[in-house]
């Protein structure tokens, strides 16, 4: 087990090495969690060894806080060899962002768990005093299956507040109905299933306003000296920067194979020309590469955006959720060129390249992820119209 505690500093290469583990673990079981329609046990406790949940807590609760750079290195290790294990990562480990949110009676239950989200507030929750009483089917619940707390989201109207406010209810699995509805085209493994719930009862140390923190940037008093870098940031922005990391991993991987099999393949209607000597694949993956290369380049300034992030600056989730898009256009842009270029034996069911093509289109589809949405709020705010609330 990697031991990236408080009292040891993280080792880079070491964390990189334990990644690499959990995407190897995750690509020899790739087929069976096709069929299962999750990754196993085996793949989750892969990510608890490598204490990849925990990369993202505060140092007070053991977490080495790992710089953003780094942290989308490891994502996109993991996912170059199974998508889906590199979603379930980055999620588990996100999640901690608004796990440091709760007050420290929470954190003390939630901290150092597997824990999921579903932030879209379809719940029905009334005040009950000292609890919130929550109703709700919930679907897209990504890794449920195996954690030990759903944080989820739901709408209210507070006395004095005539905005309805977005609240988060942190709530334990065995509180959850989980429906298995997960049978999608890709992210097979990332078993998104449905949860309900019933009349569960959250006590109110274990809610989040999502809209307070999203707006307001509001840490936990007893935190907010403490030196949290991710508290200075804008909460859904650092929370979904996961997902074009997720694509960028897959559409490495399927840069690999188009290459690896460029190399072996000879052409009859090239008169018998080893495809790599022909100017067309040539340029084809050169394209590629350059795509690739300009993805990455986003990314990078997307992290560098959230370090420098000023509050009262002129960057905003508008910003985040183009550059976001775009990034992950990119990729799908590189999967679905490799998957035409390479032709019919990469459609095989099973083969490497049908598999992450697969995967790569399914990150595009997240509702964080929709080109032409992050792109329209990006125009509204180049034209001068609010955007505060873009899913950015």
């Amino acid at each position: 087990m990697v031991n990236l505690t408080v009292e040891k500093a993280f080792n880079v290469e070491e964390l990189f090495a334990a990644a690499r583990k959990v995407g190897e673990v995750s690509e020899k079981e790739y087929k069976e969690a096709e069929a299962n329609a999750t990754v196993s046990q085996n793949v989750i406790d892969a990510i608890k060894d490598a204490d990849i949940h925990n990369l993202l807590l505060p140092k007070s609760y053991g977490g080495p806080q790992i710089d953003l750079k780094t942290y989308a290195k490891l994502i996109r290790i993991i996912s170059k060899h199974n998508p889906s294990a590199g979603w379930l990562a980055s999620l588990y480990s996100i999640h901690n962002v608004w796990v440091s949110y709760l007050p420290k009676k929470a954190r003390d239950e939630v901290a150092g768990k597997i824990n999921a989200d579903i932030f879209a507030p379809v719940g029905k929750v009334t005040d009950s005093g000292d609890h919130y009483i929550l109703s709700g089917t919930y679907n897209f619940v990504s890794g449920c299956l195996y954690s030990d707390w759903i944080g989820v989201n739901a709408m209210i109207f507070e006395k004095g507040n005539s905005i309805p406010q977005q609240l988060c209810l942190v709530v334990q699995a065995s509180d959850i109905k989980i429906v298995k509805n997960w049978d999608t085209l890709g992210l097979r493994g990332t078993g998104s299933n449905q949860i309900i719930l019933e009349n569960v009862r959250v006590p109110k140390y274990r809610v989040l306003n999502i809209t307070k923190i999203h707006t307001e940037y509001a840490p936990p008093e007893d935190l907010t000296s403490e030196d949290y870098p991710l508290f200075d940031m804008p909460f859904y922005s650092t929370t979904f920067m996961g997902f074009p990391n997720v694509a960028l991993g897959g559409a490495q991987r399927l840069l690999e194979e188009f290459k690896k099999f460029t190399e072996k393949r000879t052409r009859l209607d090239m008169d018998g020309m080893k495809e790599k000597e022909h100017p067309r694949s040539q340029r084809v993956y050169a394209t590629l590469q350059m795509k690739y290369i300009q993805a990455e380049t986003l990314m990078n300034r997307y992290i560098e955006m959230l370090e420098q992030f000023d509050r009262d600056g002129d960057i905003g989730p508008a910003d985040f959720g183009a550059i976001r898009a775009e990034i992950i256009q990119h990729c799908v842009d590189i999967a679905t060129k490799v998957l035409l270029v390479m032709g019919g034996f990469a459609t095989y069911r099973g083969n490497p390249v049908e598999l992450f093509v697969r995967d790569v289109l399914c990150v595009g589809t997240h509702t964080t992820s929709l080109y032409e949405d992050q792109m329209s709020h990006f125009g509204r705010k180049l034209f001068g119209f609010d955007t505060t609330f873009a899913l950015g």
